[in-house]
């Protein structure tokens, strides 16, 4: 079942400093449709907006927190092998804390949890990065929320201030031969990241029951929705 009611409600949202979080976080205070968002972050966020309140926590050890009560809940957490430095440290952070941070809103009874995966996740993986990603989604189907939304971009195209040199390299060319990403390869095209943010905000106002995967051609459509 589908429902268009946008009543004023409270978003929570991790990962609200990279990308696509901080992309998300600014469209959630600037949507009529919340009247508070909390941000769950493990250092303060340079943001005074008066819509806003900073949690500070360990995603280690969150306990049990009212703040989740029927709201809509956004993960961006995630990192990149090369910034965690280990396979076991990329794996704390987008299996360990993105499933902890899920559990809690489970348990807290938020209404509806969207996650950022990536595509090819799979858990039969021969690759460490997509299996972990393809494990965190299983994961998170078992918890008892009445939606989930998962989003499977492939390259993130967005203004990265930490970006490498090799990293926004890749992005262009990706960008450039974004025309040769035709049939069964379209959804390895690159997607903006404010492109993705909107997409997540605008599932959200769906509230469609059950879960939903979202690749490269579903994103643009709910972005633009």
């Amino acid at each position: 079942m589908t429902s268009n009611v946008r009543s004023a409600r409270i978003a929570v949202i991790a990962g609200a400093s990279g990308l696509v979080g901080g992309q998300c976080l600014q469209l959630l205070l600037q949507s009529p449709d919340y009247d508070q968002v909390i941000a769950f972050v493990r250092r303060p966020l340079e943001n005074s907006d008066a819509k806003l309140r900073q949690v500070i926590v360990d995603f280690s050890c969150l306990p049990p927190l009212p703040e989740f009560g029927g709201a809509d809940v956004f993960s961006a957490l995630g990192t990149t092998m090369k910034v965690a430095g280990s396979r076991d440290a990329f794996r704390k952070v987008d299996f360990d804390a993105a499933l902890a941070f899920a559990t809690a809103a489970a348990q807290g009874g938020a209404r509806q949890f969207t996650v950022v995966s990536s595509i090819g996740a799979d858990v039969h993986s021969h690759a460490f990065y997509l299996k972990v990603k393809g494990e965190l989604e299983e994961a998170l189907k078992l918890l008892p929320f009445g939606s989930l939304h998962i989003f499977r971009p492939s390259f993130l195209a967005g203004d990265r201030p930490d970006a490498r040199a090799a990293e926004r390299v890749g992005i262009a060319v990706a960008k450039t031969l974004d025309f040769a990403f035709v049939g069964k390869f379209k959804k390895y095209s690159p997607v903006e990241a404010s492109e993705l943010a909107a997409a997540m905000l605008n599932a959200a106002h769906l509230v469609k029951a059950g879960t939903h995967i979202y690749e490269y051609e579903q994103i643009l459509k709910l972005a633009k929705s």
